[in-house]
């Protein structure tokens, strides 16, 4: 199994015969990089409905006839326009064609056009996924949660997880995470997006590594064989 950084919180991860775009929004790529709708994919991913999140999921999802798999609202707010969806909530999981998906609870806010009129776009989430023998956990977008230590229960091979503070978790409590996901890797990701979320990823690699964990940061373009 292949997991290739976009950038953000976007990831391309490519099962034996599955190819599935996680959280494709505005900004997750280089300017010098591919266009979006070029990365051929099966699957759509969204953790909630934030622009920097999902911008992108159904000009994606179109292009290469992918299913955008979601929270209940904004699967139908993508299925009203034409893409195929397939809603869920925290708590459910659904086997797929490439293996199990979970939802699990974020702290975070969800919605899209943000303004004086944002659409609700539901619950925050985050996405636990079981293919090829493997288990990964995207936080989305999220604070700390004790509830994390349930997450790790079942054995993690790697967890992606913010580390930008400001809107979500910063590397201090990213290490607290670390500590109650215990994943044999962790990729950082939701920073340096913007100067609120600037952060040193090798600083909280080596920070983390002193409490036991492995960190891996990567840059946009770079891929882990998991």
């Amino acid at each position: 199994m292949k997991l290739t950084y976009v950038g953000h919180s976007c990831f391309l991860l490519q099962t034996a015969r599955h190819r599935l775009l996680i959280d494709p929004g505005e900004f997750c790529a280089p300017a010098d990089a591919a266009p979006l709708a070029e990365l051929a994919c099966d699957f759509v991913l969204l953790s909630h409905g934030h622009d920097d999140h999902s911008g992108r999921a159904f000009e994606v999802a179109q292009a290469h006839s992918a299913t955008i798999v979601a929270n209940f609202e904004i699967a139908e707010y993508f299925a009203a326009r034409g893409a195929k969806a397939h809603g869920m909530n925290p708590g459910g999981a659904f086997a797929f064609p490439f293996g199990r998906v979970k939802f699990t609870i974020a702290h975070h806010t969800s919605s899209l056009n943000a303004g004086h009129n944002p659409i609700y776009m539901g619950v925050a989430c985050g996405l636990i996924i079981e293919a090829d023998g493997k288990r990964l956990y995207h936080a989305g977008d999220t604070g700390l949660f004790l509830d994390m230590q349930l997450i790790g229960r079942g054995g993690l091979d790697l967890a992606l997880l913010p580390i930008g503070d400001n809107f979500t978790m910063g590397p201090a409590d990213a290490i607290e995470a670390l500590d109650l996901l215990k994943p044999k890797t962790c990729v950082p990701m939701h920073y340096n997006t913007w100067p609120p979320i600037a952060q040193d990823a090798g600083a909280f690699a080596r920070a983390a590594a002193a409490r036991g964990h492995k960190v891996l940061p990567l840059k946009p373009g770079e891929s882990f064989e998991i």
